[in-house]
């Protein structure tokens, strides 16, 4: 099978250093072009790296960023190909140069075929135009024709489910009722390729579920879809292959399971985890989780590892930038395979949290005797907003917490982490009768 898309030696460049304060007029531009010769005459006399600002001056060191280095693959035609990594690991620069949005510095992209990408949320609508209008431009955009459009219109209008906002400008819409619009219109156009970013997170539940329906259909299809995403198990439901990405280089391809493994082995072991911006995270900001903490249950003390049913505190601390009206604290923790296991909500337990003030604070909950297996877990966190129900802040794998084996169920607890056997430990009784109408039970 011929390949569909063939990436060789792809590297990005990225400029970073900003000369003055950064304000820029018509006057400014009009005169660095008059003087770029000069200028460029004079950079030959600098060195160190240090350039040379207007009249002569020194100016602030320049630095090169490669978000991308000697990148190569190959994708065949109706593979489901996935891209993980870390943030700042270079996914949506490859994204933007397969998508043709960005120029390589250097290397080759060749593809074969019509090319829709979901990359970022609303790109290429226009806010002061109707959902309904919207459609009609975003398709042209990705090069649908107006017979096209106007047939699989009501299709695409059922899947965002945006029928009663149809006649509303998008500029009103939420960031869920966007992306809904945006994948609809980008699914239905029937590419040959299929691009598409973790815009999906924004979506509910529900709207996940079809996409990734959605993308399966199209994968089944015989089209090529690449997946960028964080959640392991679409990964490894819908994608063969996946492609690791670490710091503009690839540093595994090939069957997702394996390349998923090895990037959740990543992943940090410890009691306590500081937040910083190389974490996986969405959210508006509005407030930002900066530490968790894995403490016992009667004192202070940190634990490293948890033996089964062992009790535990969460102290999630965070940092808000503006004062959130009942919002909504919550973790999970995932199975090595990207599985959300458990999870806990303050709204749960009924636990309300009126608001939270300007600056930093943190909130606490006490999980009792988990009946978790021993093996890894990997946990995420989130504060919601509830006036508009969506993500302030939202982590992702932040850290690992792995629960051993209790030496004195050692025997016992080998046979109930074999394979097929789970995540969770249940008390169950089973009983036979005898002839006697007596009941045998063992535990």
């Amino acid at each position: 099978m011929s390949s569909i898309i063939s990436v060789e030696n792809l590297s990005k460049k990225y400029v970073i250093g900003l000369q003055g304060s950064g304000q820029r007029t018509l006057r400014d531009v009009m005169s660095d072009s008059l003087s770029a010769p000069s200028r460029w005459l004079r950079s030959l006399r600098s060195s160190n790296g240090v350039s040379l600002g207007r009249n002569g001056q020194h100016g602030s060191k320049v630095e090169t960023f490669w978000a991308l280095k000697d990148v190569s693959f190959d994708v065949k035609q109706g593979e489901v190909v996935g891209i993980i990594g870390r943030n700042g690991a270079g996914k949506s620069t490859l994204l933007k140069v397969l998508s043709r949005i960005t120029e390589p510095t250097t290397g080759r992209v060749r593809i074969r075929g019509r090319v829709a990408s979901l990359l970022e949320v609303g790109t290429g609508f226009h806010p002061e135009l109707t959902g309904r209008e919207n459609v009609y431009l975003n398709g042209a955009i990705l090069g649908m024709t107006r017979e096209e459009i106007k047939r699989k219109f009501d299709e695409i209008v059922a899947f965002a489910e945006i029928e009663k906002f149809l006649d509303t400008p998008v500029k009103r819409y939420s960031s869920g009722m966007y992306v809904r619009l945006a994948f609809a219109v980008a699914a239905h156009l029937e590419p040959e390729i299929l691009i598409v970013d973790e815009v999906l997170a924004v979506g509910d539940f529900e709207f996940q579920r079809r996409c990734l329906g959605k993308m399966n259909a199209v994968a089944h299809s015989g089209r090529t879809v690449l997946f960028v995403s964080h959640n392991m198990t679409a990964i490894e439901e819908l994608c063969s292959r996946s492609i690791l990405l670490k710091n503009g280089v690839i540093e595994r391809a090939g069957p997702t399971y394996e390349v998923v493994a090895q990037y959740l082995s990543s992943v940090p072991a410890s009691s306590v985890w500081d937040v910083n911006e190389q974490v996986e995270r969405e959210g508006t900001g509005n407030a930002r989780i900066t530490r968790i903490e894995l403490l016992a249950v009667d004192s202070d003390a940190t634990i490293e590892k948890l033996a089964f049913r062992q009790s535990f505190r969460l102290r999630i601390h965070y940092s808000a930038s503006k004062r959130l009206t009942d919002p909504r604290f919550g973790f999970a923790l995932q199975s090595d395979k990207g599985e959300r296991i458990f999870l806990s909500e303050t709204i749960d337990v009924n636990f309300r949290i009126s608001a939270i003030e300007e600056g930093n604070g943190w909130f606490e909950c006490r999980v009792s005797a988990p009946n978790l297996l021993p093996g890894l877990y990997f946990l995420e966190s989130w504060i919601i907003e509830r006036v508009n129900v969506s993500f302030a802040d939202h982590i992702f794998r932040v850290g690992r917490i792995e629960i051993c084996v209790d030496p004195a169920m050692q025997e016992r607890m080998t046979y109930l982490t074999g394979p097929g056997r789970g995540r969770v430990f249940m008390d169950c009784e089973w009983s036979q009768p005898d002839l006697s109408g007596r009941a045998y039970v063992a535990r």
